[in-house]
């Protein structure tokens, strides 16, 4: 039996650009769902954008788009999908912070579970945020990886949470536990040493809920 090459390869050429069409459609439509806050269709963008990123990314980059466009779209669609889940969420609530944060000086102990153990020395922004989310039932864990993450979920079982990171560990992040409910704060500023984030959004994500 003769294989029909031709026929594969317009099959091929075909589904390619069925491929190439669905993520642009995804890109405009998570663009416009970030810009206006306004969801739509975000199972699609989801979907799309999760299973295609790297050719999405790299579309980005052909069209002279900043490449964080991809995650930011991501972090905000599951941002608006998770919303009432999060609000209405019961038990413990938890906040993931990136050890980054930390400030150059900082003496606290690394537990082997949990991660830093915060001494509120007012050095950096983390003792601001152990203290708002003492006052709104959330615990906080400054983790140095992902992996200690996974270790306080099976630990402390957190049935809601709040992550904080940069865009592309978020994005992953996010979508690893979207078991649960969660809401991401980006970093303001990138990079693996005195990084900063907008403390008043980290708040008011725990003002939402209903505690």
């Amino acid at each position: 039996m003769e294989i029909p090459y031709e026929l594969l390869g317009k099959l091929f050429v075909y589904l390619l650009l069925f491929v190439l069409l669905g993520i642009v459609l995804a890109l405009l439509v998570g663009s416009y769902s970030f810009k206006k806050k306004k969801v739509v269709f975000p199972n699609f963008v989801l979907f799309m954008l999760y299973l295609f990123y790297s050719p999405a990314k790299w579309m980005c980059g052909v069209f002279s788009i900043r490449d964080t466009l991809v995650d930011e779209i991501l972090i905000e669609v599951r941002n608006a999908v998770m919303l009432d889940d999060f609000i209405n969420a019961k038990g413990p609530r938890a906040v993931f912070l990136p050890q980054c944060m930390r400030h150059a000086n900082c003496r606290a102990r690394c537990d082997p579970i949990i991660g830093y153990e915060c001494k509120k020395c007012g050095l950096c922004d983390i003792g601001n945020i152990c203290e708002a989310a003492d006052e709104h039932g959330f615990r906080v864990y400054v983790i140095p990886g992902g992996s200690f993450v996974k270790k306080i979920m099976k630990a402390h079982r957190p049935n809601s949470c709040i992550g904080v990171a940069c865009y592309n560990e978020l994005s992953e992040s996010m979508e690893e536990i979207s078991f649960m409910p969660v809401q991401g704060v980006c970093l303001l500023k990138d990079g693996c040493f005195n990084t900063k984030v907008d403390v008043s959004e980290v708040i008011e994500k725990m003002e939402l809920c209903n505690v």
